[in-house]
């Protein structure tokens, strides 16, 4: 079962969200976070195979504050609006999640997943929320530029080799700085997980779900 909610965060800004309900009683919610092209077909079939897995899983729309229904394809128009939109809404997206976060603590423990922008996104409101218990990042490109921060939960990471837009080496830095956070990488591109997009990897993308299905298992459950 799934629906589009209205949330409110503490800032008064109302915003739209993806939820998506399992049949059976929830185990643990779960809040997934957006790539840069919106709340779009992708994001949605992400969120309702949370849900089929038994999570209580809602995907908040974080470019509302600026810009509602947003979503965007991926080709060269789509990713430099969705840049855009990126840079406006960065800050209080922040804002958003904890709402998000909110509404699926009725299910009990809380865990984030996030793509892209939304992996980054994963990475900062885990250093900065006491309410969740385990955040899971896909290719966020910000995350080994924040080395110094601090996650409250445990975290796993996921990134593509032959990602240009995150280079291996930083990666590579960054797991040396951050040995706590566990993190695999994987022989592809940015973009991976999406199967709307070229850089799909199947075999990439079902050996991360494992791992992130085993990881909330273990974190939320």
């Amino acid at each position: 079962m799934n629906s589009v909610l209205e949330l409110t965060a503490r800032d008064n800004h109302k915003f739209a969200a993806y939820l998506a309900q399992p049949k059976e009683k929830p185990r643990a919610g779960l809040v997934i976070l957006q790539e840069i092209f919106g709340v779009n077909n992708h994001i949605r079939e992400v969120t309702d195979l949370f849900a089929k897995k038994g999570y209580l899983a809602i995907a908040p729309s974080l470019f509302d504050r600026k810009e509602r229904n947003v979503e965007l394809s991926y080709d060269e128009q789509g990713v430099l609006k969705g840049r855009k939109l990126k840079d406006l809404c960065n800050e209080e997206a922040l804002k958003d999640i904890e709402a998000s976060i909110s509404l699926v603590s009725s299910a009990g423990k809380v865990g984030v997943v996030g793509y892209c922008w939304g992996g980054s996104l994963a990475w900062r409101i885990a250093n900065q929320s006491n309410e969740l218990s385990g955040c899971v990042s896909y290719y966020g490109g910000d995350i080994p530029k924040l080395k110094h921060c601090n996650p409250k939960c445990n975290f796993l990471s996921h990134f593509g080799e032959l990602d240009q837009s995150i280079p291996i080496e930083d990666v590579k830095s960054f797991k040396q700085f951050k040995p706590e956070v566990e993190i695999f990488t994987y022989p592809a591109h940015h973009g991976f997980n999406c199967n709307h997009r070229k850089q799909y990897n199947e075999v990439s993308a079902r050996v991360a779900l494992d791992r992130t299905i085993k990881f909330f298992e273990n974190n939320l459950d």
